[in-house]
């Protein structure tokens, strides 16, 4: 298979995040429909997590294995670099952005606009979620699409084909995750932001597939695992917290249960591919 249809197919496999995304347009949800979307989206990035360390974790698991040292600390150097500036920096990031809208919406003077007429030009909470969602997702769907291009430019043509096909489903599930914040606070996205989002989350994945063809590099692997389990955690506290202000447990425990579910579903064709 050419390298162009190999990019191709990866491209396939990312943009299938899509699919998921349209939720992100129901009209009104209920706040029971709120908190069961808001709840499988973290059973979802729970899993995500687990996934991804798993994965960064494995070349540094066999360098330990084997007694290389020197690989075993540059890829734990690696992964928690990756951690740190995922997790601690998109706290610090989301503080930046919280002083900023607190500065925007708050009046000045007399004459000033007030906190409602500037509300709207400032990105509100769920949308800021969604956005560090559909990052984090990307980062790890650009360490997925460098494992299929790697895999294709050895020649195992078939575990490309397969980690694509699921890849492709985990993507689609992915793109509930992103938007789920925004169902649950009852924000309808538009067309545009959507397609932002599916950009930002699914294009990495082609991204990936492009590189991982001419550059194989477990550091490099580990470095955006790291980023993107950092990054999924930060939003799995944040979703946590809006979760308990629901006050529906249950509701909240059976659709966390059916997120990690579908998680592990999804990945059932790339593990059977030995991915």
């Amino acid at each position: 298979m050419s390298s162009g249809n190999i990019a191709l197919l990866g491209a396939i496999a990312g943009f299938t995040i899509y699919l998921g995304l349209p939720l992100g347009r129901l009209r009104s949800p209920t706040p029971r429909l709120r908190a069961g979307l808001n709840a499988v989206a973290i059973g979802i990035l729970i899993f995500l997590v687990w996934d991804v360390l798993t994965h960064a974790w494995e070349p540094i698991d066999e360098a330990l294995g084997q007694h290389t040292w020197g690989t075993v600390a540059s890829g734990g150097f690696t992964l928690a670099a990756g951690l740190t500036v995922g997790l601690a920096g998109l706290v610090h990031y989301d503080g930046w952005i919280t002083r900023r809208r607190e500065a925007a919406t708050r009046p000045t003077g007399p004459g000033a606009a007030t906190s409602a007429e500037l509300a709207p030009k400032t990105r509100s909470q769920a949308a800021s979620l969604a956005l560090m969602i559909a990052t984090g997702i990307g980062l790890h769907n650009f360490a997925e699409g460098l494992a299929i291009g790697s895999s294709a430019a050895q020649g195992e043509l078939s575990l490309a084909l397969l980690l694509i096909l699921g890849f492709g489903l985990h993507n689609a599930t992915e793109g509930f995750g992103i938007v789920a914040p925004l169902a649950a606070e009852g924000e309808r996205p538009s067309w545009l932001s959507l397609l932002w989002l599916g950009l930002i989350g699914g294009g990495p994945t082609f991204l990936g597939t492009l590189v991982g063809q001419h550059l194989v590099s477990d550091t490099l692997s580990i470095a955006f695992l790291g980023l993107a389990a950092g990054s999924i955690l930060y939003v799995v506290i944040e979703l946590l917290a809006v979760a308990r202000k629901t006050g529906l447990k249950t509701l909240t425990t059976w659709s966390i249960l059916l997120g990690l579910l579908l998680g592990f579903a999804t990945d059932a064709v790339v593990t059977a591919a030995g991915a």
